[in-house]
C-alpha cells in the first residue's frame, strides 16, 4: 500500500513539477528543449515566438523564461515549422515515458481490465492510471480522490478538471468564500464561526475577474520593469566594458610612471658609483705609491747603515770623516721626502647617507593621485553657484566662437571639456595640465552641431549640412577617428550604447535610431492624440532607463521616447511655465531633467515624467541665451552661450 501511496505521490510531483509546460500548464506536448535547458510544449513556443518581432527578426525560437534565442535549423521554413527539429532533453523524454499518460496503456481501463472493461475515458495524473466512466465515478466519489486532476482521453484537447481547495481545518468543505475585512479565503464554516462580525464577505467567484484585471495589470507593471531593467543593465554592461579598459590604462599608466622613477633611481645609482670608483682608484693607488716609496727609502737607509758600520771600525780617519760630513748634511733623510710633500692628496673616502633626507625624499614622491567622483551630487534644492568660465574663442579662430554643444570626458584624471564650435566649423577641447589651461581644436568639413559620449575618451558629432556623423577620440587633445556618411542632415545627437545612436532630423521631421556606419535601424515619427509632435528635434538626450529626451523648439515642447517609437511623456505646458524656444536637454541620475531655454534665458528644472519644478538658473545667474549643457561626473552643469562662452555652475 505505501509502494502505491509513493508511486501516486512520485507521479504526481513529476508532473506538476517536471513534467509540465508553463505556457499552457499541461502535460508536455511534443515537447522541445531550447538551448537554455528550458522545455515547453512545441506549439507553446512557436505561438510564443510569433508574438516577439525581435525572435522572428533573429530568426531564433524565444525563450519565455530567459529571454535567450535558440537558432533554428531551416529559417526560412514557415514558424509554424521552426520547432520540428528541436527534440526534448533525455531526462524530460525520459520522465515522460514512465510517469506520463504514455508511459501506461491508456486505452485498457486499469481497475477492471480483468473483467471485460477495455476502453479507458479518462486518465488520473494522481493515481496515474487509466479508468472507464464507471471507475471514474466510483473514483470521484472518494473524498481524498474526488479533488484529482484528470484528462480526458476521448478528445485531442487535453481538458483539466478545476482544482477544488478544500478547508484545513473543515476537510469536507470547499474554501470558496472571501473575507475582505481580514484579508483571507474561507469555506462557509470559518465565516460561520470566525466572520460574523466581518462586514465584507464575498464569493471567491464574484471577486474572480476583478483579481484577474489586477493580476494583469501587475503582469504589465512587472513587464515594464523588466524591460527598464534590461535596458539598465544593457548599459551597465557597456558601461562596466568601458570602465574596466580605463582601469587597465590607469593601472598601465601608474606602471610606466613608477618604470621611470625606478630608472632615475638606477641612473643615480651608476652616476654615484662612478663617481665612487673614481675616488677610490686615486686613493688606494696613492696609498700603493706611498707604499712603494716607503719600501725604497727602507732600503736606501739599509745600505746607508751599512756604509756606516763599514766606516766606523775604519783606521782611515778621512773614511770616517767624509761619512760624517754625509750624515751631517742631510742626506739620508732627505730620501723620498718629495713624494710626502704632494699636495691635494686624499686623505680618506666616505660614503656619508642621510637616511632622514633619503627618507622625507621618498615620502614626498609622488607617482600620482587616485581621484574618485561619485555620482548624483547635484542638488537641485541648492542655490546654483557659478564656477568657471570658459572663454571656447582661440588663437586661429576666423570667425566669432559659438559654442552649441558640450560634454566633458574625463581622460587619465583630467577633465576634458569638449565643445562644437559652428561659426568656426570645429570642435574643441579644454583642459588644465601643469597648472595651465590648455586646448586642441580639428577643422571639420561641415557645421558641427549636437555631441554626445560614446565611451569614455570617445565622442560622436553630428554635421548639419554635409550629412556625416563624426567620431572623435580625447587624450585629451583630439584626434579624428572616422566619418559615416547618413541619408539625411542630423541635428540633435545621443548615444544609447557604444554602438548605437538616435539622432533628430527636420526633413522629414524624426528620430532616427541608427548604427555606427550611419544606416537606419528604425525610424521613429510618432503622432500624439493624432497630433505631429516632432518639427525641429534639434537637442537630444538619454535618460537612465535608456529612453530618448528630445527638445523641440518647432512644436515648443519636450518629448519622452522609447528606442521603439513610444511617447512616455508629451511636455508643452501653457501660462508662465510655457517654453518660447527649448534647446539643451539633459538628465541626471534621480531622473531629474534638465533643459536649456534660449529666448528666456533659463535653465528649467522637470521632473523625470515631465512635470515643471523651478527655473533653475535664469538671467539673474548671469546667462544669456543658453545652448546646449551637460552634467560632468562630479553633477557640475556646463551650459554653452551665445556670447562664445561655458559656464559652469555647481549645486552642493
Amino acid at each position: 500500500m505505501l509502494h502505491i501511496i509513493f508511486q501516486m505521490a512520485t507521479s504526481q510531483k513529476l508532473t506538476e513539477h517536471y513534467l509540465t509546460c508553463v505556457i499552457c500548464s499541461g502535460v508536455f506536448s511534443n515537447p522541445c528543449t531550447l538551448v537554455c535547458n528550458h522545455t515547453f510544449c512545441r506549439k507553446c513556443i512557436v505561438n510564443y515566438t510569433k508574438t516577439r518581432p525581435e525572435a522572428i527578426s533573429a530568426k531564433s525560437l524565444l525563450c519565455p523564461f530567459c529571454s535567450k534565442m535558440t537558432k533554428v535549423s531551416d529559417p526560412d521554413r514557415p514558424v509554424e515549422e521552426w520547432a520540428d527539429d528541436i527534440k526534448p532533453i533525455f531526462l524530460i523524454q525520459g520522465l515522460l515515458d514512465s510517469f506520463g499518460p504514455g508511459s501506461k496503456d491508456t486505452t485498457c481501463c486499469s481497475c477492471c481490465k480483468e473483467e471485460g472493461e477495455t476502453t479507458a475515458s479518462v486518465w488520473c495524473y494522481v493515481c496515474d492510471e487509466a479508468m472507464c466512466g464507471r471507475c471514474i465515478r466510483v473514483h470521484n466519489c472518494i473524498p481524498s480522490a474526488r479533488h484529482h486532476n484528470v484528462m480526458d482521453l476521448s478528445k485531442e484537447v487535453k481538458v483539466k478538471r478545476r482544482r477544488m481547495v478544500m478547508c484545513k481545518e473543515h476537510k469536507d468543505e470547499r474554501v470558496k468564500l472571501l473575507c475582505k475585512d481580514c484579508g483571507k479565503a474561507v469555506c462557509q464554516t470559518c465565516c460561520t464561526i470566525y466572520h460574523r462580525q466581518c462586514v465584507f464577505v464575498v464569493s471567491l467567484e464574484s471577486e474572480m475577474q476583478a483579481m484577474k484585471a489586477a493580476l494583469t495589470r501587475v503582469t504589465g507593471n512587472l513587464s515594464q520593469r523588466k524591460e527598464k531593467l534590461n535596458k539598465e543593465i544593457e548599459t551597465n554592461k557597456c558601461r562596466l566594458d568601458d570602465e574596466t579598459f580605463r582601469l587597465k590604462e590607469m593601472e598601465s599608466l601608474i606602471n610606466s610612471e613608477t618604470v621611470k622613477v625606478i630608472e632615475q633611481v638606477k641612473l643615480k645609482k651608476r652616476r654615484l658609483l662612478d663617481e665612487l670608483k673614481v675616488m677610490s682608484d686615486k686613493y688606494v693607488g696613492q696609498m700603493k705609491a706611498d707604499i712603494k716609496s716607503a719600501e725604497i727609502s727602507v732600503q736606501m737607509y739599509q745600505q746607508q747603515t751599512e756604509l756606516i758600520d763599514q766606516a766606523l771600525p775604519s783606521e782611515c780617519e778621512m773614511d770616517v770623516y767624509k761619512m760624517y760630513q754625509g750624515c751631517e748634511a742631510g742626506d739620508v733623510e732627505a730620501v723620498g721626502d718629495a713624494d710626502l710633500k704632494e699636495r691635494g692628496r686624499i686623505a680618506s673616502v666616505t660614503f656619508r647617507q642621510d637616511t632622514d633626507k633619503l627618507s622625507k625624499a621618498l615620502d614626498d614622491l609622488q607617482l600620482g593621485e587616485i581621484e574618485v567622483l561619485y555620482e548624483s551630487v547635484l542638488d537641485l534644492k541648492s542655490t546654483p553657484e557659478l564656477q568657471d568660465t570658459t572663454d571656447v574663442r582661440v588663437a586661429d579662430d576666423t570667425e566669432i566662437a559659438l559654442p552649441h554643444g558640450v560634454t566633458v570626458v574625463a581622460v587619465g584624471g583630467v577633465d576634458t571639456v569638449v565643445v562644437t564650435d559652428i561659426y568656426n566649423r570645429s570642435v574643441k577641447s579644454f583642459y588644465t595640465s601643469n597648472n595651465q589651461r590648455r586646448y586642441s581644436k580639428i577643422l571639420l568639413g561641415g557645421r558641427p552641431w549636437g555631441i554626445t559620449k560614446l565611451t569614455h575618451d570617445r565622442v560622436a558629432i553630428s554635421l548639419t549640412n554635409t550629412k556625416q556623423i563624426v567620431t572623435v577620440e580625447v587624450k585629451p587633445d583630439l584626434e579624428l577617428l572616422t566619418t559615416m556618411r547618413t541619408s539625411k542632415q542630423y541635428l540633435g545627437i545621443t548615444s544609447l550604447t557604444p554602438s548605437t545612436l538616435a539622432s533628430g532630423s527636420q526633413s522629414p521631421p524624426s528620430v532616427d535610431i541608427l548604427d555606427m556606419t550611419g544606416r537606419v535601424l528604425r525610424s521613429i515619427s510618432p503622432l500624439h492624440k493624432g497630433n505631429t509632435i516632432l518639427q525641429f528635434p534639434n537637442f537630444l538626450s538619454t535618460t537612465w532607463t535608456g529612453n530618448i529626451l528630445v527638445s523641440d523648439w518647432g512644436t515648443k515642447r519636450v518629448v519622452c521616447l522609447t528606442p521603439e517609437g513610444d511617447v512616455m511623456f508629451n511636455y508643452r505646458p501653457t501660462g508662465d511655465p510655457a517654453l518660447e524656444c527649448p534647446h539643451g536637454i539633459t538628465s541626471i541620475g534621480t531622473g531629474d531633467i534638465l533643459l536649456t531655454d534660449y529666448s528666456l534665458h533659463r535653465v528649467i528644472h522637470l521632473t523625470e515624467s515631465g512635470q515643471f519644478v523651478q527655473n533653475l538658473i535664469t538671467s539673474k545667474d548671469c546667462i544669456q541665451h543658453p545652448r546646449g549643457m551637460c552634467i560632468d561626473e562630479r553633477g557640475w552643469l556646463h551650459v554653452c552661450l551665445e556670447k562664445g562662452v561655458i559656464q559652469t555652475f555647481s549645486c552642493k
